[in-house]
């Protein structure tokens, strides 16, 4: 859709605008070329099975942004989970850090964040990616080993909102975007949201003052993204989980913590999220969130920009709240210089990890 005519058509590109697909594969496959071409969406997340070396995947980085930029006039965010420890995309020659876990335990907590979270940035930045799903602030509870395993600073709800703030500051100091999640945390579960619907059973008293506590202080750092959790928190509210909850992301993260910020879904592929992808990316944008994640079905991606954009048409109210998640994309590009990347030097890569 090269031309933006009508205001259906004008509906349609910002729907696709809160897109965050997946691609099957290490190159730019004919389906995902047709997805940037007609659907628009603003974001790729990239994943293991997307990565083999540094140039590989600057190359098809490049490739995806010269896409978009070709046919909707804007970059993608491009992003990636590179946590650190359990959750790595970014294998050797990338370097490897050990995750919240062990950091949180180093004579020097602070000064390994910073390691990190500099290291990290400028190789993310080296081959073109400007997003990271990290740091998580989840607070650790006595039941969510399994879940949560290695990904965490812990258990003190002080101490990960200093570490999590330090990580925020140094990627977004050195132009990579941070995605705190899981809002309003997910320590306190030991369902897994990739499998179930975790339900959080714990009082609000106990949700605010302990972990919300380290994504207020996220928001104080101006963190680019929150994500959210597929968890169910019957003390905000009993019917939906956090990713559909008007209460939750309206009422508590927009209002009371006054974030202005990016909200991002975590994956609506997830085994939490039940019934139709396209039903739950509809009460996300309702609820409050800017971008959706499609991680791996592009048919899905499909599926739900149709579903948006109709709503929008026969909605004005749900229009405008895809007018809002619009706009709030438009500026955090422009805050990131998104689209005033230039294209990777592969000789500059090469030099960085192989010399």
């Amino acid at each position: 859709m090269n031309t933006v005519k009508t205001d259906a058509d004008n509906i349609f590109k910002a729907a696709g605008s809160l897109i965050m697909a997946g691609l099957p594969g290490y190159e730019v496959d004919n389906d995902t070329e047709q997805l940037i071409i007609e659907y628009a969406p603003g974001g790729i997340i990239l994943f293991s099975r997307n990565i083999k070396s540094p140039e590989q995947v600057a190359e098809l980085i490049n490739n995806l942004q010269q896409l978009s930029l070709k046919y909707t006039g804007c970059n993608l965010f491009i992003a990636v989970d590179q946590e650190g420890g359990p959750v790595a995309r970014l294998k050797a020659p990338f370097r490897e850090f050990p995750g919240n876990e062990i950091m949180s335990k180093a004579s020097d907590p602070i000064k390994f964040c910073e390691e990190f979270a500099k290291i990290t940035a400028h190789e993310m930045n080296l081959v073109g990616f400007n997003m990271n799903m990290a740091p998580v602030l989840d607070v650790l509870g006595k039941n969510t080993d399994r879940v949560l395993a290695g990904r965490t600073f812990g258990s003190d709800h002080k101490l990960i909102a200093l570490l999590g703030r330090v990580i925020i500051k140094v990627l977004q100091d050195n132009g990579i975007m941070a995605v705190a999640k899981h809002f309003p945390g997910l320590g306190a579960t030991s369902v897994d949201p990739h499998k179930d619907l975790p339900l959080v059973e714990i009082s609000k008293q106990e949700l605010e003052s302990t972990h919300i506590y380290p994504f207020s202080q996220a928001i104080g750092e101006e963190v680019a993204g929150i994500m959210t959790s597929h968890g169910v928190y019957p003390a905000f509210d009993s019917a939906n989980p956090a990713t559909t909850s008007t209460y939750i992301l309206t009422e508590i993260l927009r209002k009371k913590y006054s974030y202005n910020g990016l909200i991002l879904t975590d994956d609506l592929e997830m085994g939490a999220i039940k019934g139709k992808c396209s039903e739950a990316a509809v009460s996300s944008v309702e609820a409050g969130a800017d971008i959706l994640l499609i991680c791996k079905n592009q048919h899905l991606v499909k599926d739900a920009v149709d579903a948006l954009s109709s709503k929008a048409e026969a909605n004005t109210v749900f229009a405008e709240k895809i007018r809002a998640a619009f706009e709030r994309i438009k500026t955090a590009k422009e805050r990131f210089n998104i689209n005033q990347r230039a294209a990777l030097e592969l000789t500059e890569i090469k030099n960085y990890f192989y010399s």
